[in-house]
This record gives C-alpha cells, structure tokens and sequence, in this order.
C-alpha cells in the first residue's frame, strides 16, 4: 500500500493518532498515579474521537485505506489496554479480559485468512462499530463505579453497555469469521 502525504495528513488520521497517544497515558493516570478522575478523562476523549473520526472521514472527504487500518487496530489496543488496566485494579473481574481477549486472538487469525484470500482486511461493519461503541462507552462507566458519589448509577451503566458490548464483539467475530472462511480465493491479477 503505497500512500500519500494528503491521505496521511487528515484530521480523521490526527484523531486516530490522538486516540493512540491516549492509551499509554490512560495506563500512566490509573496504574501509576492512580488518578481515577483524569483517567476517565482520557477514555471519554478516546470514545469521543473513536466516534468523530470516521463521521469526520466521510463528511470531509478524508476517507483512506491508511484510516480504515488504523482506526480499527488502535479501537482494539485501546480496549486491549482499558481492560487490562481496570482488571489489575479489581473494577472488571478478569473472565472479561479472557473472553475479549480470546475474540481479538481468533480474529487476527481470521483477518489473516481473510487477506490471504482476497489480499484486503474486512470491511468495518456498522454491527461492529456498535459493539466498540459499546465496549468504549463501557469502560469509562466502570471506572466511575469505582468512585462512591457515582457508584451505583455509573455501574448499571457500566455494565449495560459492557453486556451489550460483549454479545455485539462476538457476534460481529462471528460474522466475519463466517465470511473469511467462506471467501473463494480471489486469482491475484
């Protein structure tokens, strides 16, 4: 994939490498400095940029190829590094990191499967920003459970958007499973 400085340079790929730049300081605030409040801050402005870059990509005519790799790849380290950060604190139980880091494991084999066999990564489906909307809407609501004057209400949130989060995250690996297994090899031109 050969890329341009103007597919490079756009504001939907600057708010993608902002939401990058936010998981080793949201790891920082909570594990080092044990700042609930700032790390909460940092994960609404990942889900807010999550949410904006694409809308932005589409409304300003900055769609890339460099955008559509990055922005799912850095979804899921963010919520790779969420999950492992609130479980080492005690405010998820660890069977979440297990059963979601399970779903990323088996779908790097697929993506390779799938790319081996049309020589392109799968195709973001809205069933699957659904569930990483969930999933980063999620997490922020569980860190504030963990604070007394939110606690119950930001709990139920919490874990309402984490069920939906979850059953969405499987059943999106299950529908791009189906579709990189049963893919006919594409004859390379």
């Amino acid at each position: 994939m050969e890329l341009s400085r103007r597919e490079v340079l756009t504001i939907p790929n600057l708010l993608t490498f902002i939401r990058a730049l936010g998981i080793p300081i949201f790891l920082w605030l909570l594990l080092k400095e044990d700042l609930r409040g700032w790390s909460f801050i940092v994960m609404a402005i990942g889900a807010w940029t999550d949410y904006f870059d694409g809308k932005l990509a589409r409304w300003l005519g900055q769609e890339s190829e460099l955008g559509a790799i990055l922005d799912p790849a850095i979804d899921r380290l963010y919520i790779a590094a969420t999950i492992i950060g609130l479980a080492l604190k005690d405010y998820i139980p660890w069977w979440l990191v297990v059963v979601l880091g399970a779903r990323d494991l088996w779908m790097l084999a697929m993506v390779q499967i799938y790319r081996s066999k049309t020589g392109r990564v799968f195709t973001v489906t809205f069933l699957g920003k659904a569930a990483t909307f969930n999933l980063l809407y999620a997490f922020p609501f569980l860190l504030l459970a963990s604070q007394s004057a939110w606690g119950r209400f930001a709990h139920t949130f919490g874990w309402s958007f984490a069920i939906w989060g979850i059953g969405l995250y499987l059943l999106t690996a299950l529908n791009y499973s189906r579709q990189a297994l049963t893919q006919s090899k594409e004859p390379h031109v």
